[in-house]
């Protein structure tokens, strides 16, 4: 039995993920009943994280004086160890940035390099954060819609070309791709990089679930593609997604150009912002030789958990889970089924008491999606699975 099947009650816990469910999708988590609802939508794990990750919270408990932090050199060279050891990408560690989480880091670079009514770019259907906060900075979303091919989602750069207007100065890059799992070859990212540099945008690339790549598939960062775009590069990167540990608030903005730095810099002075010690104790824990173990136990884990969710959708009749190569979100496509948007999601949420991401949340391109997690126990799978094809059983 692996760590991973251990199921852990999350209900009553604060957890968006379970106690949020009922209030914004109508399941509830728990009614006594045989078909308690599975939460399978907001993008964190349902596991525990690595030992050391918890014994770094157990010394702070134990210490029990929770004061300022100070000296992050020993936290800034694990990020340094991490990215070079399982990334082969070398930073400097006077690059980072440590912010509130990545969406927050998003917001800052906004706030830094733009200005309000300019366009920011996003390849959509992507993460429906970006759009929230760009629209709340009072900047434009650009939608660039991606179009399907055999192996997922494509960039038709020769479209977005004829998009832009010159309003445009920032784009904004999931890389590897959420909610498609798509990690993208070295040509589309020089694609990316080439077009951000013909129409003269800052170029932020989120590459959060870039540890989280399905087996045959290597994730790429930005700055190995083409060294020469760090003048208009911002990275985000950050250990929530890789060990479950996004209630931490903690993710790094890496900036290589010292101007871009420096602006960045001047910007978090502006907010008064620091790090949350708790935070920069977990991710130095996380960067370290036991939590690659711990990632390359989790990672064959989501695999499988991805084949049996995928054959399980597969199974019926008009519906589609998109090819994953990377992250533990699914992206299903109900538009085989001739079934409205309210219909196919009643039935998830309503008969087999599921919750998913609406699809029209992440941008164009999303009507006919569904986004579900699958970073869970196995057993919820296959009981997720068995209760799809039960209410979608008339196609069968």
């Amino acid at each position: 039995m692996s760590r991973f099947d251990e199921e852990i009650d999350r209900y009553g816990t604060h957890s968006v993920k379970w106690d949020m469910m009922e209030r914004i999708y109508g399941v509830p988590a728990q009614d006594g009943g045989a078909k308690d609802g599975l939460a399978m939508w907001v993008a964190d794990m349902d596991f525990r994280p690595p030992t050391c990750v918890q014994s770094a919270l157990q010394s702070m408990l134990d210490h029990g004086v929770y004061g300022y932090y100070g000296d992050d050199q020993s936290y800034r060279e694990a990020i340094q160890w991490w990215m070079q050891t399982r990334h082969n990408w070398t930073i400097d560690p006077k690059s980072i940035f440590t912010t509130h989480g990545l969406v927050n880091g998003v917001a800052i670079c906004l706030e830094t390099y733009t200005a309000p009514g300019d366009g920011v770019v996003l390849f959509t259907p992507v993460y429906h954060a970006f759009a929230r906060t760009i629209r709340a900075a009072g900047r434009e979303v650009v939608e660039c819609q991606l179009t399907q091919g055999e192996a997922g989602y494509e960039m038709d750069f020769d479209a977005y070309d004829a998009q832009m207007t010159g309003k445009e100065t920032m784009v904004i890059l999931c890389s590897p791709h959420n909610p498609g799992g798509r990690v993208w070859t070295k040509e589309e990212l020089q694609g990316v990089a080439d077009f951000a540099r013909r129409h003269d945008l800052i170029l932020v690339s989120d590459e959060i679930h870039h540890d989280l790549t399905m087996p045959g598939h290597t994730h790429l960062p930005m700055p190995l593609v083409d060294e020469s775009i760090q003048d208009r590069l911002v990275m985000l990167t950050a250990p929530s997604k890789t060990f479950n540990i996004a209630g931490a608030h903690c993710g790094n903005v890496i900036i290589a150009d010292e101007t871009l730095r420096a602006r960045f810099a001047a910007r978090m002075m502006g907010l008064g912002m620091s790090a949350n010690s708790f935070g920069l104790f977990m991710t130095e824990a996380a960067y370290s030789p036991e939590g690659a173990a711990w990632v390359d136990e989790l990672v064959p884990y989501l695999d499988v958990n991805r084949k049996l969710f995928d054959a399980g959708v597969n199974a019926i009749p008009g519906l589609k889970s998109m090819v994953m190569q990377s992250t533990y979100l699914a992206w299903v496509d109900f538009s085989g089924t001739g079934m409205t948007r309210e219909e196919f999601t009643n039935r998830v949420q309503n008969e087999a008491r599921i919750a998913a991401n609406h699809g029209p949340t992440f941008g164009t391109g999303g009507d006919s999606f569904l986004r579900f997690n699958f970073a869970t126990p196995r057993a919820r799978i296959i009981e997720a699975t068995e209760r799809l094809q039960a209410a979608f059983g008339d196609l069968q």
